[in-house]
């Protein structure tokens, strides 16, 4: 019986892309060619997807930035054309990218926009044909 406990959570694991807190893009990876429109899914472990507002803990939601690094911890997660705000809780966009290289950000953050860190943000190169 707790072989099958462990096992279960080892295949949980590697199926989440996870160790303890992380968002994660699923479906896309680090050297990608992709093609626009490119849809995003965005994952998160350890925390919950919430909306924007009320401030819970371990809880908050998705960022992606375009062409730009993650914000620091505490910092407010600006909002512009570089960077997407899911404030609705949303886990997936499309977005239409130009042809060439990008850099993709995903940024979790508090219900008041609210960096948690590089502890929870992915960046991904990927290149746009």
């Amino acid at each position: 019986m707790i072989k099958q406990v462990i096992a279960a959570g080892f295949t949980a694991l590697l199926l989440s892309g996870c160790l303890g807190d992380a968002v994660y893009f699923k479906g896309i990876s680090d050297g990608d060619t992709v093609s626009s429109p490119l849809k995003i899914n965005m994952g998160v472990c350890g925390m919950d997807v919430r909306k924007a507002g009320e401030v819970v803990e371990d809880t908050g939601h998705h960022h992606l930035i375009i062409d730009g690094d993650c914000i620091a911890k505490d910092e407010t997660v600006p909002k512009d054309a570089t960077h997407k705000h899911f404030g609705k809780g949303q886990t997936e966009t499309t977005l239409d990218l130009a042809p060439g290289e990008h850099t993709l950000s995903l940024q979790f953050a508090n219900s008041m926009h609210s960096s948690y860190g590089a502890e929870m943000c992915e960046t991904i190169h990927i290149k746009v044909e």
